[in-house]
């Protein structure tokens, strides 16, 4: 019998991902990767290690989520040319599985505990 995957086991975490145009999203899922600003990369990098991590992705100012994705690596030092935006830093892949808009309206009974209780958008 195949045993569990380790990792099934593992606390999940939830990350909303600001993007500053949609393009950077349509290279996310076509090619399978993220990038994000350096002082997100050691947060997310310990989330990856001790649970499973999820990103909700949102381009600034749309109103929406754009989907979500699971974190399928850590974040190393290789950078990528496909971002529009300098100032990111290291590539890491992602895994998505919901690639459609849902506007934040549909979102506002979730609050966020580590944020004020603020609505997650």
């Amino acid at each position: 019998s195949k045993s569990p995957s380790p990792r099934q086991y593992m606390p999940v975490r939830y990350f909303i991902m600001k993007s500053s145009n949609f393009q950077n999203i349509e290279i996310s899922q076509q090619k399978g990767i993220w990038s994000t600003t350096p002082s997100n990369e050691r947060k997310l990098n310990g989330a990856f290690w001790e649970s499973v991590v999820y990103l909700i992705f949102s381009v600034q100012g749309s109103g929406h989520f754009q989907g979500f994705a699971r974190m399928g690596s850590s974040i190393g030092c290789e950078k990528s040319q496909d971002w529009g935006s300098a100032g990111l830093g290291g590539v890491f892949k992602v895994e998505w599985i919901r690639k459609e808009s849902i506007p934040f309206q549909f979102a506002h009974h979730l609050l966020n505990p580590w944020n004020d209780n603020k609505k997650v958008q």
